[in-house]
């Protein structure tokens, strides 16, 4: 069974503002005060996992250190027909210094780094792919509760739409005929990997 979250002050274990935002409304309704770890001047660590799962506990057991409570998320893309990848590495094949050239993330750059080994399997290549994200909750004492969140879908190519962001645009989940880049955030919100994943924490901590 998992252990319950008392409400009270959390760290968000992200110096990313937007992602803090998202989460932050996420958990108002069960009285939780989000604190970010670049509020509490927490060092990013090094994110050396091979899974999603490794390296969310990595830095909510980084955060956990502050004394309180600290929820992280990794997450990404994995394509079938590339064995999982990107993977980990979603956020990194956008990352320039990854081939050639200045640093600075370039997600067109990464979607077609995708649909070029794609590409290279031939027209008949499986395009399955999925959306996931892994939570990681840990307390100060050590103690860890992870959630796994996954949205199915198929890539598409060229990229459509641009209310997305990432992969949105090559990204159509299942069942659908719209990329994530095209259909209203609400909407896509509310069957995202991350929004799978906050269903499952909600349901064992609250």
């Amino acid at each position: 069974m998992a252990r319950k979250l008392a409400p009270g002050r959390l760290v968000i274990a992200s110096h990313n503002q937007g992602k803090v935002r998202e989460i932050r409304d996420l958990l108002a309704p069960y009285g939780i005060e989000p604190v970010s770890a670049g509020e509490l001047d927490l060092p990013e660590p090094e994110e050396t996992g091979v899974t999603f799962a490794e390296n969310a506990l990595i830095k909510a057991h980084a955060s956990a250190l502050s004394g309180l409570p600290a929820l992280s998320d990794d997450s990404g893309l994995e394509v079938r027909a590339l064995g999982g990848r990107p993977g980990v590495y979603t956020a990194d094949w956008a990352e320039r210094q990854w081939f050639e050239g200045p640093e600075g993330r370039d997600w067109y750059m990464a979607m077609g780094k995708v649909e070029g080994l794609l590409a290279e399997q031939g027209p008949d290549v499986d395009r399955s792919a999925a959306f996931v994200c892994t939570l990681a909750l840990v307390w100060p004492d050590g103690h860890e509760e992870v959630f796994e969140g996954r949205v199915n879908g198929h890539l598409t190519w060229p990229p459509r739409g641009s209310l997305g962001f990432g992969y949105d645009p090559v990204f159509v989940p299942q069942g659908g005929a719209q990329s994530f880049a095209e259909i209203d955030p609400a909407e896509k919100h509310a069957i995202s990997h991350r929004a799978d994943a906050f269903r499952k924490l909600v349901a064992a901590v609250f």
